[in-house]
């Protein structure tokens, strides 16, 4: 059993690369992952769960086919299974993800980034 705190400011110092996700902790079964995103990432969708988006530093659009949500430092947004999406960041962003072990970030195991430990 860990006896430190995770320090996600931290975390996030050790890597530069974008669209790069790291898993950083793990809670029932989900990986607790920080990654830095800017420019646009891929439409797709996760068809047997939701997706947890929080920011961290900067801001984020979610864009979907029925609308779009963006988010600022401290909000968090779910968008709900099997709903297509595309985040998007004008800016270099930070992001605490949440989502079941193994999950593919794009929807597809073929394409999907490896998500190691740090």
């Amino acid at each position: 059993m860990p006896t430190q705190a995770v320090n996600l400011a931290d975390k996030l110092k050790l890597f530069d690369e974008l669209w790069a996700p790291k898993v950083v902790g793990s809670f029932n079964g989900h990986d607790l992952i920080v990654v830095k995103v800017k420019g646009r990432f891929v439409w797709h969708s996760h068809p047997d769960t939701d997706d947890l988006f929080l920011v961290l530093k900067g801001r984020l659009t979610i864009e979907m086919r029925e609308g779009a949500v963006t988010l600022g430092p401290g909000e968090l947004y779910v968008v709900p299974r099997g709903v297509e999406h595309c985040p998007t960041a004008d800016e270099e962003t930070e992001l605490l993800l949440i989502e079941p072990e193994g999950t593919p970030n794009t929807g597809d195991p073929a394409t999907a980034a490896p998500k190691p430990k740090i």
